[in-house]
């Protein structure tokens, strides 16, 4: 029997001699001309082996868009890894989305700088009338990509960072425990006229950088790939409606749809992911109306997925890891719903019997406070004049908060009605300028001053003082454990992370 001898490259002319037990042998390096030619042979040979890399289907579910839709495909094509194919699904569309995507569509084949060539192909799809919105575009999608490695969700008002497609693939490959990666979502502050779009804009902007920061801060885990700008591994994606026995990996008895599909592909053993670098400017509420029905929504959908039991076709699952940071958010918004109540209702009853006694203590919270919302607006990668005016002067900080209380009691509110609604609808319906249930908090905030003044009036002098006397020192207890949860935000380290 033979055996093989492989040579190495750089052993030339080796002699083996055996004696005494003995094996002696010699290497005598190849000349240098001789290997500098076998090394580009070599890379020669390497460069003629096929190559791969990972496919990317892009899904853009898209309503309505018209104003948008043509940005958001420009700055898909202008990423710096182009999607392998994108797909444009439109629904319900009663404006001039399809012809606006239509312009895009096709093959698109860009050489970049350094000679390599990239391919990605646009399509755009009507599915006309689709009575499960949003959902029914992505699970239309997902069967055009679900043969793809990864799906890259796109909402039709997202324009994201060049190197977003690039850094969230790097991110997701690296890891095979990761199910799915969320880019960092900042709201686009495009100039805007008037006063309350801005305001209301720079208070999304300030609430999307705090609730990311959070997340970056928890090991990077995300409790919501949010559909703005999320890439999905596709078997991660099956694992989880096969752990659920679904068919689609969105279901449309969700309020908030991408939640859920976190929490199946967190409760599949996977990782839910926020992006350390890839970037999206996300389109924004410019009206109170839409911004009331988009925020109930949101909160009334996580109050349904943190509820023991099960309403409807949703299992409330109140302690899956991901909606820690729900309960926490729930948690506070009592507390400064309690605070800020407590705080008016006691100084108009002490102003009222000539008993309020100003202590300069008192401003050590809105200080703590101010510097807390100016550390996050620093935090912001892309930051404006507006980010930082809005943390320093408390004030429009403070009125978005109570904006956020109402809608904070909205959603509860319409949660414990039991009563079955169709928010999506309704946030449909308020951004065409329709509806007024977001004075609902307003009128009822009122009727509460109005039948307090009447109660207050009605007690004696004597139980008056006692009901300040009990309430002040109680509300001074919650102010120092909420100064403390600031201040300990406050001094956090943030390890370089920008939002």
């Amino acid at each position: 029997m033979m055996t093989g001898v492989v040579a190495s490259p750089i052993a030339h002319g080796a002699v083996t001699r055996d004696g005494a037990g003995i094996a002696e042998s010699y290497v005598r390096p190849l000349p240098a001309p001789e290997l500098e030619a076998y090394v580009d042979d070599f890379a020669a040979l390497v460069d003629t082996l096929p190559s791969t890399r990972s496919t990317i289907g892009c899904i853009v579910p898209a309503y309505n868009e018209e104003a948008s839709i043509g940005a958001v495909l420009e700055s898909l094509l202008a990423q710096t890894r182009l999607p392998d194919v994108v797909h444009v699904v439109v629904n319900n569309t009663t404006d001039r989305t399809v012809e606006v995507a239509a312009t895009f569509a096709g093959a698109h084949t860009r050489v970049d700088a350094d000679g390599v060539e990239q391919f990605t192909e646009i399509f755009v799809h009507d599915i006309g009338k689709n009575p499960d919105k949003k959902v029914g575009a992505l699970n239309y999608g997902y069967t055009l990509v679900e043969g793809l490695d990864f799906l890259l969700g796109v909402d039709g008002d997202t324009v994201a960072d060049e190197r977003a497609v690039e850094f969230l693939e790097a991110e997701i490959a690296s890891d095979s425990r990761i199910g799915g990666i969320s880019a960092i979502y900042s709201i686009d502050d495009r100039e805007m006229t008037g006063v309350v779009a801005p305001f209301l804009i720079a208070g999304q902007r300030a609430q999307f950088a705090a609730f990311n920061m959070q997340n970056m801060l928890r090991g990077r885990n995300m409790a919501v790939l949010g559909g703005q700008y999320s890439i999905f591994a596709t078997h991660a994606l099956r694992d989880a409606m096969t752990a659920n026995r679904q068919t689609t990996p969105w279901v449309k008895d969700s309020e908030v749809e991408d939640s859920l599909l976190s929490l199946q592909i967190k409760s599949a053993g996977y990782l839910t992911k926020i992006s350390a670098r890839a970037r999206a400017d996300v389109g924004g509420m410019t009206t109170l109306r839409a911004l009331d029905a988009q925020q109930v929504k949101w909160n009334y959908g996580a109050i349904e997925l943190m509820w023991p039991g099960q309403r409807g076709d949703t299992k409330g699952q109140p302690f899956h890891p991901n909606l820690r940071l729900r309960w926490w958010e729930n948690a506070s918004m009592v507390i400064n719903a309690l605070s800020r109540i407590l705080f008016l209702v006691l100084l108009a009853g002490s102003l009222s019997i000539g008993a309020f006694v100003f202590s300069p203590v008192w401003l050590i919270p809105p200080v703590v406070a101010i510097l807390l919302n100016l550390r996050i607006a620093l935090s912001m990668e892309s930051r404006s004049a507006r980010d930082i005016l809005f943390a320093v002067l408390l004030l429009p900080a403070e009125v978005y908060m109570w904006v956020r209380i109402g809608h904070f009691a909205r959603a509860w509110t319409k949660f414990a009605s039991k009563k079955q609604v169709d928010n999506w609808a309704a946030q449909a319906k308020a951004e065409r300028g329709s509806g007024h249930a977001y004075l609902a908090p307003l009128l009822i905030a009122l009727a509460a001053v109005i039948a307090m003044v009447a109660i207050w009036t009605q007690l004696s002098p004597v139980v008056q003082s006692s009901i300040l006397w009990v309430g002040w020192p109680v509300l001074g207890t919650i102010t120092v454990l909420q100064t403390l949860s600031m201040f300990g935000k406050l001094v956090r380290r943030h390890h370089g992370y920008k939002v």
